[in-house]
């Protein structure tokens, strides 16, 4: 549990506070790093598939954190694997990540023309690539098989996919961009496979590379608003960044709460702020001080707290976020055009 070794975080972002960073595997190593002010790196990509929704943020809220701790961020764009698991081609993944992700991450407050900061298209980065085809020499079908559901009919390039991912996680450590040194790798519980493979081909590359083996940290994943999961591919589910502002506060008016049936219920019993997303909005998104999070739920446990006021003051919140982010976006797109293109 990532509450082991919450206390020995400088300065811990409010995610690992609220338990929404709730695991992680081998962190003790980046909290020395950040502690000894040593090099460590961060690496997480971006699926340049379908539009950029509000649980996306925490990603964003994460890299801005550990900007702040020193890290050199690598931010793969995973164009091949959207090619070979899911048909997007390259120039329709390129423009997806302009207009979706980079504009996102810029208007979320990630300054992605740092020095320290590094955005590039898996299929334009020749280093990522040719580490990738030595990694395949030691990896094997029945091992992808095992851990992918691969099959005789898969293709080739969807195949090699996880490769290119592997690579974009042990790449940082190549003699090129300084040597050996600690990653660290937000994921969700569900790629936990993919960072127990990456460590597993470390392993095998650590006398060729003196690979150390990449941590990770767990996240949960924000609900969506009609139950479920958030996702892009489910519409209904999911507060897009590139919604206006009155959609966004439409979406929250409409989604689901933790409440009971009735006023008299909810004074009587109270609510059920665990399994209510007005709430979990707050939880991922309201940044600052935990007290007074802890006082709506406080107040909707004990029933003094009514799901219409509630509702409200979130759809306000939520609405005043986004007119300030849509203005954000577009002032950031020139800016994502340049990152790519230079």
């Amino acid at each position: 549990p990532f509450s082991e070794v919450l206390d020995e975080v400088p300065e811990p972002s409010w995610l690992m506070r609220r338990g929404i960073i709730f695991g992680h595997r081998d962190y003790e190593r980046i909290i020395s790093a950040m502690k000894k002010g040593e090099d460590f790196a961060v690496v997480t990509g971006m699926m340049p598939s379908g539009r950029m929704h509000i649980g996306h943020k925490m990603i964003v809220d994460q890299l801005r954190w550990y900007d702040r701790m020193g890290a050199e961020i690598f931010i793969p764009i995973a164009d091949m694997e959207a090619y070979s698991a899911r048909g997007v081609d390259f120039e329709d993944s390129r423009r997806i990540a302009i207009e979706e992700y980079i504009a996102g991450y810029i208007a979320l407050g990630l300054d992605l023309e740092k020095d320290n900061i590094h955005v590039y298209l898996q299929s334009e980065n020749l280093m990522v690539e040719d580490l990738a085809y030595v990694l395949a020499g030691k990896v094997n079908f029945n091992e992808l098989r095992a851990i992918y559901g691969f099959t005789g009919s898969t293709s080739m390039a969807h195949m090699y996919a996880p490769i290119i991912q592997v690579s974009d996680i042990l790449h940082p450590q190549l003699d090129e961009l300084g040597g050996p040194r600690p990653v660290i790798v937000p994921v969700g519980p569900d790629q936990d496979p993919h960072i127990r493979l990456t460590r597993d081909i470390a392993a095998r590359f650590r006398d060729r590379y003196g690979f150390i083996l990449p941590s990770s940290t767990y996240h949960r994943f924000m609900g969506g608003l009609t139950g479920g999961k958030m996702s892009s591919s489910r519409p209904k589910s999911a507060i897009f960044l590139s919604d206006t502002p009155e959609e966004a506060e439409a979406k929250i008016r409409n989604a689901k709460t933790g409440g009971r049936e009735t006023l008299k219920e909810q004074r009587e019993l109270g609510g059920v702020p665990e399994e209510c997303i007005i709430y979990e909005t707050l939880l991922y998104h309201m940044s600052g001080s935990d007290s007074r999070l802890e006082e709506i739920y406080e107040s909707c446990r004990n029933g003094t707290l009514m799901c219409g006021e509630c509702k409200n003051n979130t759809a306000e919140f939520i609405r005043k976020f986004f007119e300030e982010l849509s203005v954000k976006r577009e002032k950031a797109l020139p800016a994502a055009r340049r990152i790519l293109e230079g």
